[in-house]
């Protein structure tokens, strides 16, 4: 069983929010469920701990707000660590996509546009999103539809980097596109970027 006392705190010294076990449930009956999700029913907590001891786990409060509260009995390190694993996992699959902005003008000149471009590409490749805004100048704003050319020709330019998310349209002076990169691209980056970013956590840790 699990050893009792004082409840872990963050780094900040903020106590974590974690369930009761053993000797820390201070009820008098639990409605105990067994190691496979057996319900055992009702019982006092005195025997709820006793049954813990006797098959060498522990009582954990899993429903603290049941009445009566609902107890598992469990190993508690066992499945914290896989708990740990699981999210930690889920945290690399996950991409982690970040908007980056670019802003051209309608009348852009061609070195100014293909320096545009290879930004877009560059933020494509790294895995995030581009919000692409063409802005318009006085009259410009009676010709949007040489906006969403540019911004269609831009979006052709890049398509083997990434795809149109958002079509263009009109915002006020401005007219907007989004351009998301290819989802394998996505998930890899924003996984390379997670691992990253845990490796510089834990070399902070030791330090720390």
């Amino acid at each position: 069983m699990a050893p009792s006392g004082p409840s872990p705190c963050s780094s900040r010294g903020e106590a974590i929010t974690e369930p009761r076990i053993n000797d820390r449930i201070r009820v008098p009956e639990v409605r105990l469920v067994g190691p496979e999700g057996e319900q055992v029913g009702i019982v006092p907590i005195g025997e709820a701990l006793r049954l813990a001891q006797d098959s060498e786990l522990d009582l954990v409060e899993v429903a603290p707000m049941a009445r009566p509260p609902v107890a598992k009995l469990m190993d508690y390190g066992k499945f914290k660590y896989e708990s740990a694993q699981k999210a930690r996992e889920a945290r690399r699959n996950q991409a982690l996509t970040v908007i980056k902005e670019m802003r051209l003008r309608l009348k852009i000149d061609p070195h100014d546009y293909e320096t545009k471009k290879g930004h877009v590409e560059r933020f494509l490749r790294g895995g995030d999103k581009v919000k692409i805004t063409v802005m318009f100048r006085g009259r410009e704003q009676s010709r949007p539809e040489m906006g969403y050319r540019l911004l269609q020709r831009l979006a052709t330019d890049v398509s083997e980097l990434g795809v149109v998310e958002s079509n263009p349209k009109q915002d006020g002076r401005n007219m907007v596109m989004v351009i998301a990169p290819h989802r394998n691209q996505a998930a890899t980056d924003g996984a390379r970027r997670q691992a990253k970013a845990e490796r510089a956590a834990e070399n902070q840790g030791p330090q720390a």
